[in-house]
């Protein structure tokens, strides 16, 4: 079976032309971040050379997430969003056995969303969509989304959480980088409740969320989210004193929920990988890298390989048996 990575990013090449050429792509430059040139600007073949030089056989790609702009002008998001698509089903198309891909979808207005990912699973052949942890501050528990989950539920989309660099702790500190080591962690996590909470997962059983990063903080969270929840099972009929009107309309105890979502294996840390399988299970955890950004798991083949922390089963089904499950391969 194929080692497949289920997080990989790219920056498409249109953006990249343009930027080199006339300075800007639909208003975008070459700046700092996410869009920076510099940190994702890489050639087909020096990604296919890099792949073969860590056992990697094939990635399933996604465009940087400096290209979401949900604070864009709804026309330029859409164009942009639009190509970034066609790159990506045309890298997918030329390689098809190398790279499989996820859309980008403007997620400020539902409806051109829903239009754009149908657009990217059903004619351009992709695989889902890659999603912020909230769309300029609003959370995916919001009554708007719920034709976008409806549509994706139907497509049978992978929706893949990934921050987009303006975390909640940006608003605290933004010393250390903490933005980035706490509160993208931070943000999966609050992905995690509001879908969970909000009954979004109950409404849409057959959603595929998938979280990156090891799902952040939640299965490190959710007995707290439990207790929150009056359901910890050593407190038979405790009431919280929360009520109804903190909005919990989930039917279960969010634990439950744990093995209704997917988890990439990017945690750098043995222990820290062994408690996420030990807590979602193992046929829910995926080979996941960050490739190429500053981020990135390194040697994250033999990495895994190499734990001892796991069994030889768990690594096959970490690098190889879940991704080709859920890509359907």
């Amino acid at each position: 079976m194929p080692v497949i990575d289920m997080h990989a990013h790219v920056s498409p090449e249109r953006y990249q032309e343009a930027v080199r050429t006339k300075g800007e792509w639909y208003g975008l430059d070459e700046r700092p971040g996410e869009l920076r040139l510099g940190k994702f600007a890489q050639s087909l073949p020096d990604r296919l050379a890099d792949m073969d030089a860590l056992g990697m056989d094939m990635q399933l790609i996604t465009p940087t997430v400096g290209f979401y702009q949900y604070g864009n002008e709804l026309e330029v998001t859409k164009n942009i969003h639009r190509e970034c698509n066609d790159e990506i089903a045309e890298t997918v198309a030329a390689h098809p056995t190398r790279f499989a891909g996820l859309a980008i979808v403007p997620m400020q207005d539902t409806e051109s969303a829903v239009a754009e990912m149908e657009r990217a699973m059903v004619d351009l052949g992709l695989e889902g969509v890659i999603l912020s942890d909230h769309v300029a501050g609003r959370t995916y528990d919001d009554p708007d989304f719920l034709p976008f989950f409806a549509a994706a539920e139907e497509l049978g989309a992978l929706l893949f959480f990934h921050q987009g660099g303006d975390t909640v702790v940006a608003q605290r500190i933004s010393r250390y980088m903490l933005p980035n080591a706490v509160g993208n962690l931070t943000e999966r996590a609050l992905v995690y409740a509001t879908l969970v909470f909000g009954g979004v997962i109950d409404r849409f059983p057959n959603l595929k969320p998938y979280l990156g990063h090891g799902g952040g903080y939640t299965p490190y969270g959710v007995a707290r989210m439990d207790k929150v929840a009056g359901a910890l099972e050593d407190e038979p009929g405790m009431t919280p004193p929360f009520g109804p009107s903190d909005g919990f309309v989930q039917q279960f105890p969010p634990s439950d929920y744990l093995d209704r979502f997917y988890y990439d294996c990017c945690t750098y840390s043995g222990p820290v990988l062994r408690f996420l399988i030990d807590t979602v299970g193992i046929d829910r955890v995926v080979l996941g890298t960050d490739y190429p950004a500053p981020m990135v798991l390194h040697d994250a083949v033999n990495w895994v390989r190499g734990l001892p922390e796991l069994s030889d089963d768990e690594k096959e089904a970490i690098l190889s048996k879940n991704p080709t499950k859920i890509l359907g391969l």
